[in-house]
């Protein structure tokens, strides 16, 4: 798939960069924060090849991309100069409150998801280790591994202060101090010593409660919330001269007096009320959530309003220990879409279809779950029925059962070691099972339900009916020669630099090493001008100029990147010749840059020249390695 031509297509149709006040991402989807959502063609964007669904709720323009999210993602922040922040506000704040506080968490735990889901990967392999007995607890590597699993957990305030002040807008690095403040290992003594002696700490004779914070989820959060209201304040009423010194000041002073005074222990009610009613409720009727949650998840997900159950999960691991809520039913329903997709994949006569199902299916059951939610359950809607009843039946298992997950994780097959960490193996060997009911149940249900889409097959017959040459319309034939597919001619692509040709796997950067945006060969330039590799047209031409896309008279597109991330310099050093639309020929030049001051800034100056539309060709083949010059032939296309 060609991610450039995609994030193209993406951002013209929510539209464009003037339209965006601010962009992330998670593990399949694009987040926008759009500033009228009216000007968005969503209808169309859903047709778009490579795009799964469009969701707009929470505040959230949601375009879902499956597992490549994150090359779709860096090609339209390539392109344009939208603020990744964590998304800007929209001009219109007309939000419900539900929508406000389902896209506020989704702000602050998207982004800290990955240390998250690390921390509870690294403590699930060393449960699995302990189980087996290959390490001990007394020794150095079970230490060492454990110190670094509980980083993220115990520095949990300092990570949500970081995505909180993105979220607020407000100073991330005061945001951070105030993390820091509930953690220095002083406060902690200081609380600890004042239980021992049932003596409050003061501060100018006031109390503070004796409460620690590490680990916790909500006291941080609020206390941010508190910053973004103090910042801007501070801005106001501190003198121009010495604003520098006066408005961090009095942040900081204001906000952590008020914190551990006031907000910090209000969060830490909450938060022990939430973990208490998790115990009542366990305690009455434990397999009702893990049962709504099993059931539910497709549609909150399909909503977005699933993060709004994230910080429930966390928050019950951080002050009992374990959730027996919210992952145990997310695990039931990640595996249930996985095994309500595999079906249709087995099922299924259509090649596209069961191509398309199966990767969706296994990447389903290791705990992704948006490629088998969009691709196929919601669209074929008899598998996502079978997911729910799947995941309904085997979070209510789970429930009964009150099966404990200690680290979190992406619920899935690959996250069934964090329920090791109990006295014993039973919230495993229930975990296990009650994936493997999901499974079972959703995958036959699906199989007996799903029935491929009644289509006529035209398109089918006739290509049957015309498998030779001679009975191949001409028009087919012209086009797949002009295309490049002709074995009789060759496509030449030439150097548009003078360097060191070198294969494009050592590129340091994964987009162009693993051939995502095509297949070529990269130079390392020993001169600042590109001229042009082929007679045909300027497609595309960035005006940070270090970035310019062709396409020669034969078809093949052209991509020639100066150097890894110099969009950032943001035309510094770069002269553009040409724009978009402009014919060229072999050896026009096309920019000039500075080298050395590029190299001087920091940047490698390694330029990939690739073929974009390479799967129009039998193959892209190097014709040259080590040093080249201007104009010698450089790929060879088949």
């Amino acid at each position: 798939m060609n991610y450039q031509n995609l994030a193209k297509e993406i951002l013209e149709k929510v539209g464009g960069e003037s339209n965006i006040s601010g962009l992330t991402h998670c593990a399949t989807r694009l987040r926008f924060n759009l500033k009228d959502e009216n000007k968005a063609q969503t209808e169309a964007l859903k047709k778009v090849n490579g795009v799964m669904g469009v969701v707009n709720k929470g505040g959230q323009y949601q375009v879902v991309i499956g597992s490549d999210v994150a090359n779709v993602y860096r090609p339209i922040t390539e392109m344009t100069n939208i603020s990744t922040d964590e998304g800007g506000k929209p001009e219109k704040e007309n939000k419900k409150v539900l929508e406000k506080l389902i896209d506020t968490l989704s702000g602050i735990f998207t982004p800290i998801l990955p240390a998250i889901t690390a921390a509870g990967m690294i403590k699930a392999v060393l449960s699995l280790l302990l189980a087996f007995g290959l390490v001990s607890k007394e020794g150095s590597t079970y230490q060492v591994l454990n110190f670094m699993a509980d980083a993220a957990f115990y520095f949990l305030p300092i990570l949500l202060a970081s995505s909180a002040a993105k979220k607020f807008k407000c100073n991330p690095y005061l945001a951070m101090m105030l993390g820091g403040i509930l953690l220095h290992p002083n406060f902690v003594a200081m609380v600890t010593a004042a239980k021992e002696s049932h003596e409050a700490i003061r501060v100018f004779g006031i109390p503070i409660t004796n409460a620690s914070y590490s680990s916790s989820v909500l006291p941080i959060i609020l206390i941010v919330w508190f910053l973004s209201y103090v910042e801007p304040i501070a801005d106001r009423i501190s003198p121009k001269p010495i604003k520098f010194f006066t408005k961090p000041l009095i942040s900081i002073i204001v906000t952590g007096f008020v914190g551990l005074v006031v907000i910090g222990p209000i969060g830490t009610i909450i938060s022990n009320l939430i973990a208490s009613g998790v115990h009542t409720l366990n305690q009455y009727a434990s397999w009702l959530v893990p049962a709504l949650v099993g059931t539910l998840t497709p549609l909150l997900v399909m909503t977005g309003t699933h993060y709004g159950l994230v910080p429930i999960g966390i928050n019950n691991r951080m002050t009992i220990g374990y959730d027996t809520l919210i992952y145990p039913g997310m695990l039931g329903s990640n595996v249930a879409q996985g095994g309500a997709a595999l079906a249709v994949a087995f099922k299924s006569k259509k090649s596209e279809i069961k191509q398309l199902a199966s990767s969706a299916g296994i990447t389903g059951v290791c705990g992704i779950t948006e490629p088998a939610l969009y691709g196929v359950n919601l669209r074929y809607k008899t598998p996502l029925y079978a997911a729910m009843l799947g995941g309904g039946i085997s979070g209510f298992i789970m429930g009964l059962l009150n099966v404990k997950n200690y680290t979190g994780g992406s619920p899935g097959f690959l996250t069934l070691p964090s329920y090791l960490g109990g006295d014993s193996l039973n919230d495993f060997y229930f975990a296990c099972m009650g994936a493997g009911i999901s499974l079972v149940i959703s995958f036959v249900a699906s199989y007996i339900l799903y029935k491929d889409p009644v289509e006529e097959s035209n398109e089918i017959l006739k290509a049957t009916e015309t498998t030779s040459v001679e009975t191949a319309p001409a028009e087919a034939v012209s086009a797949d020669i002009k295309a490049g597919k002709s074995d009789a001619t060759d496509i030449i692509i030439q150097s548009p630099m003078s360097g060191v040709a070198v294969p494009l796997n050592q590129v340091n950067d994964p987009t162009f090493a693993e051939g995502i945006l095509g297949k070529g060969i990269a130079i390392e330039p020993e001169s600042g001008r590109v001229l042009s590799p082929v007679n045909g047209t300027i497609r595309t031409i960035f005006e940070t100029g270090h970035a310019v896309g062709l396409e020669s008279e034969e078809g093949a597109e052209v991509l020639i990147h100066v150097g890894l991330d110099t969009v950032n310099l943001k035309g510094k050093h770069f002269d553009v010749k040409m724009k978009a639309g402009d014919e060229v020929k072999v050896g026009d030049c096309i920019l000039e840059f500075d080298l050395e001051a590029i190299r001087d800034e920091g940047y490698d100056v390694i330029t990939p020249i690739i073929i974009s539309n390479y799967g129009n060709y039998e193959a892209v083949e190097a014709a040259a390695s080590g040093p080249v010059t201007f104009g010698s032939p450089l790929l060879t296309i088949r």
